[in-house]
């Protein structure tokens, strides 16, 4: 029996344990902290199995691009691999943009699917806005270097290259392989692997492999729960909905103790958005504009402001969540979509406790003495300029005659004004 057992390992197990592998990471977003980390703990993981039969790093990407220094703490995980590494732009309508583009040429494999592109790496301040002109020519040429000397050491087209960063170019799939911007373009993963059976790779440290991936097992290395976690909840649209549903859960516990339910709601939605603030790069003057626009807010519905106070909240909160986030890519900013949804709520809002306000102070008073003036009576008895009696409201009044008839007993009569506790009125009409 352990005969069989022995013979079994020597014919099944171990010829496994012998099969290259194949590590693949993915990539969707615009690339930030949370991103540099998930590919800096896989390629740790990959270095500490090298001793095994890993033969090839395959990095699946669709990015718009992201910040420079996590590109580059990338690149640099990329350059000190003990493998080689491939960069797939993929699936059909991905796109590898701006710090993406980088990266890919940093890649000892360049592939791209039909339908995709790449390029438009030309850098941006992190504010979205423009470099002076003197910052603009530093950064820029020392982008421009840094792309000619990742393409340079994969023999890859440094014209274009250089136009991608210079002069914000991008190339689809065929360009790039037609002027050897790429070395490959495949359908998947599959074909991939097909086209790089035999081929031999050169890396950047001088090292020759010869791949040779014909029974390869593919091994997804993911992020982990953590970094999925922070993954959703620093997504800038999310982290701006956090913040308005903090602020409104707690305002509402704050005016209402005891339904408890808003303020827990608001005390977790504040953490999460406090907790997402440490990874984003947040502008203090943008947060403060929306804390600013909830104050406006309260005010109007406290002291009624006419919809005066409410306009400015509006026009705070609108500023206020667009400089939250310092980010170079529209991507990485909080969506306009929501932003303008939230302010017209807010607008609608506002425009209806305005109204309502108006609508009261229009409305007759209802109640008191000043709420008698326009109500119908009873003349109790004769009504004269000097004396008479009233029924009005189910109680008794002292009244006398507004003008110089005299009004009979019995007649209705309509108050014209309250002096005290003395009714002026007249015949009602």
């Amino acid at each position: 029996m352990r005969m069989l057992f022995l013979v079994f390992g020597l014919l099944v197990i171990f010829p496994m344990m012998l099969h290259p592998e194949v590590y693949r990471m993915r990539i969707d977003g615009p690339i930030e902290t949370i991103t540099e980390e998930y590919v800096v703990d896989s390629f740790n993981k990959i270095k500490d199995l090298s001793k095994s039969n890993a033969k090839l790093v395959i990095i699946e990407i669709d990015t718009p691009g992201g910040f420079s220094s996590s590109m580059r703490t990338i690149i640099k995980e990329m350059l000190g691999s003990p493998v080689p590494v491939c960069v797939f732009v993929s699936p059909r309508g991905s796109q590898s943009a701006s710090a993406g583009f980088f990266i890919m040429m940093a890649a000892d494999i360049a592939c791209m699917a039909p339908g995709t592109n790449t390029g438009a790496a030309h850098p941006v301040s992190i504010t979205g806005g423009d470099f002076d002109k003197t910052m603009k020519e530093k950064v820029t040429n020392d982008s421009v270097a840094y792309i000619k000397s990742l393409a340079k050491n994969r023999n890859r087209n440094l014209d274009l290259a250089e136009k991608a960063v210079s002069e914000s170019k991008s190339y689809p799939a065929e360009e790039c392989l037609k002027d050897n911007l790429i070395e490959y373009m495949a359908q998947d993963i599959e074909d991939l692997l097909a086209q790089l059976e035999g081929k031999t790779i050169t890396m950047v440290n001088g090292k020759s492999v010869t791949l040779a991936l014909k029974s390869e097992r593919i091994k997804n290395l993911d992020m982990s729960a953590r970094q999925k976690f922070l993954k959703t909840i620093t997504n800038p649209t999310l982290a701006l909905i956090l913040v308005l549903f903090a602020l409104a859960g707690l305002y509402i516990e704050f005016t209402h103790p005891g339904l408890i339910i808003p303020g827990v709601v608001g005390g977790i939605c504040l953490l999460l958005a406090f907790l997402a603030f440490q990874v984003l790069p947040i502008n203090y003057v943008g947060l403060g504009l929306i804390l600013l626009s909830v104050g406006f807010f309260i005010a109007e519905i406290k002291v009624q402001g006419f919809g005066i106070l409410g306009i400015g909240g509006i026009i705070s909160f609108i500023l206020g969540s667009m400089m939250l986030i310092n980010a170079p890519i529209p991507e990485m900013r909080p969506s306009m979509t929501t932003i303008i949804a939230f302010a017209i709520m807010f607008a609608f809002v506002f425009l209806f406790l305005t109204y309502k306000v108006l609508e009261a102070m229009k409305r007759r008073t209802p109640t008191g003495q000043e709420g008698l003036v326009g109500e119908k009576g009873m003349a109790k008895s004769i009504i004269n300029k000097a004396e008479g009696k009233v029924f009005v409201h189910g109680e008794w009044w002292n009244a006398v005659s507004y003008g110089e008839e005299e009004i009979p007993e019995g007649t209705a009569v309509t108050i014209v004004s309250v002096d005290g506790f003395l009714l002026k009125v007249k015949q009602a009409s």
